[in-house]
């Protein structure tokens, strides 16, 4: 079902999926989505995800999963955790992706914001190190009107640093939706 719509919603909105990656070889990673600009993003990359059959979850305000579409937000992959307690969520997503009982790509948006962000946020790196599962590169690039995975480095091969800049090598090409949000040298 979920890759009938990602794929009709391509369909109807005239993008193309590009898959560099077999990731049918790779049962669980941390996946990085950037450029991230719009709320669009997410919509995209879902679509995409759903196409490829990844088996995706995502970290989200609580206040989402609690009203009556929170249902909703589970079935499209989302994970409520409230922010204001202290939780390790970096150990808590590691957990989940070294369960080897279930395939799971955990969505990360380093930028941690729609608007423009001075340098990433670096759980990323930590949670798919501890997790002991590859970083992969996702993207949405609107204007060759393409979304999809082109990216991967395992995190005990590469420290933060170089992990950092094979990131903006890797979407320094890519168009986002609102150009102008996005800071094209991360660090």
């Amino acid at each position: 079902m979920k890759k009938f719509v990602g794929k009709l919603a391509f369909f109807l909105l005239g993008w193309k999926l590009d898959n560099k990656l077999d990731v049918s070889q790779i049962p669980s990673a941390v996946l990085v989505a950037g450029p991230h600009t719009s709320n669009w993003d997410f919509v995209m990359a879902i679509a995409a995800f759903w196409q490829m059959k990844i088996p995706i979850k995502v970290f989200i305000k609580d206040d989402w999963i609690k009203p009556w579409y929170g249902a909703v937000i589970e079935w499209f992959g989302g994970v409520g955790v409230n922010r204001e307690q202290r939780q390790n969520l970096v150990e808590y997503a590691a957990e989940l992706l070294r369960d080897q009982t279930q395939k799971l790509y955990f969505i990360n948006t380093p930028e941690g914001t729609r608007s423009y962000a001075d340098k990433w946020k670096r759980g990323f790196y930590y949670i798919a190190l501890k997790g002991e599962v590859p970083i992969l590169f996702a993207y949405a690039d609107y204007a060759k009107k393409e979304a999809g995975i082109a990216g991967y480095i395992d995190p005990k091969e590469k420290s933060l640093e170089e992990v950092l800049a094979y990131a903006q090598d890797f979407y320094w090409h890519i168009t986002p939706k609102y150009p102008e949000k996005y800071n094209k040298v991360v660090r």
